[in-house]
């Protein structure tokens, strides 16, 4: 049976000496949920590969098998269906894409396969897929592979979408994505890989429908989706350093949403900024903004605003990365007019301390 996510009080007696990478935290999550249940298998391209999917899965192989662990030929959409059908016979799998853009090719397997069996078949078959799909920028990778199509996916009845920015929910998402008996797309983007924090060597799970509020604060609302909570927490602690105290939100699971957190928040502050790894139109900032307008404008006044991607194919170049993608400054300082409810032309310097993490490739 799932465990239940560990408390507050067990999770600080449990892993306060103890740190991990976002990149340990998935691979010891694959583990424990693979050793206690002979049906979770693994697989996907390069997942044999020496790099390991970036480490992820490193040790399975030698551990389970080739049966449980291997790799797949180049071709998402035949792989795909085999993943629902492995599901659907009673596995669960955990398919792994290197890069969410090549989910596109196995769109029909995911939206009108494997999202449909249990409405269709009468809630009599189940299919307890995870498709890892990673996102986001790296050393210049561009058009087609840094892409964050996630609400795509958050388009369609029957599928989950969770996407981790932490350690601690990497490994609890993913084992409770496992233990889900519908599909479950896990977002991670490849900046998050390096990050590190703390993680209980227990097993435990982090289900849908609980956002996570980073911290506290009266001024405005910030949600920062999947990487972009990296960047909201260091907004966040420049606005401190001029006196406005942004209220940061971490969704976790995108779909289904907890939308009632974000709402509480922004009732209190009457600002919301929506901070996404994808386009703003129809993204899932555009979603989160829409239903707090919907739920609260007929209590107060609001000052809505999202950033994300500006209507452009991704760039490739480290300069036009900078003006492409949010960061803690551009975030910084369109909070700041939110909350002045006018522009002010200021764009914080960025000290050392909060510098971004460096991407480390190649995938």
């Amino acid at each position: 049976m799932p465990q239940p996510v560990l408390d507050s009080a067990s999770r600080s007696a449990t892993s306060s000496h103890r740190i991990l990478s976002y990149v340990d935290a998935v691979r010891e999550a694959t583990d424990l949920e693979m050793a206690c249940d002979p049906a979770v298998i693994v697989f996907g391209l390069d997942v044999d590969d020496p790099k390991a999917i970036q480490g992820t899965v490193r040790g399975l192989l030698e551990k389970y098998g080739p049966e449980r662990v291997f790799g797949t030929p180049l071709s998402e959409d035949a792989m795909t269906g085999t993943a629902v059908g492995m599901a659907l016979a009673g596995l669960r799998p955990i398919h792994v894409h290197i890069r969410m853009d090549f989910l596109m090719l196995a769109m029909n397997q995911l939206v009108n396969v494997a999202a449909k069996c249990r409405y269709m078949y009468g809630g009599q078959v189940h299919v307890p897929l995870v498709v890892r799909a990673m996102i986001g920028k790296s050393w210049g990778q561009g058009a087609q592979h840094s892409q964050g199509l996630h609400s795509f996916f958050m388009h369609v009845p029957g599928l989950k979408v969770v996407a981790p920015s932490t350690p601690y929910d990497a490994k609890g998402c993913l084992s409770a994505a496992v233990r889900d008996d519908d599909p479950v797309i896990y977002v991670e983007h490849r900046l998050l890989h390096f990050q590190s924090g703390p993680v209980p060597p227990e097993r435990y799970q982090v289900w849908p429908g609980k956002a996570r509020i980073t911290a506290k604060g009266n001024d405005l609302t910030i949600v920062g989706i999947s990487y972009m909570q990296i960047e909201c927490l260091r907004a966040q602690r420049l606005l401190a350093r001029i006196g406005i105290h942004a209220e940061v939100i971490d969704p976790i699971w995108l779909s289904p949403l907890d939308i009632d957190t974000i709402a509480a928040s922004v009732e209190k502050t009457g600002r919301l900024l929506v901070v996404d790894n994808g386009w703003t139109n129809c993204g899932a900032a555009a979603e989160i903004v829409a239903q707090i307008g919907e739920k609260l404008a007929p209590l107060r006044d609001l000052r809505l605003k999202r950033m994300g991607f500006a209507p452009v194919t991704c760039p490739t170049t480290p300069a036009l990365e900078e003006l492409f993608y949010p960061n803690a400054r551009t975030i910084a300082a369109q909070a700041r007019n939110l909350v002045e409810g006018a522009e002010t032309g200021w764009l914080p310097e960025i000290p050392e301390e909060l510098q971004t993490t460096a991407f480390k490739g190649p995938f």
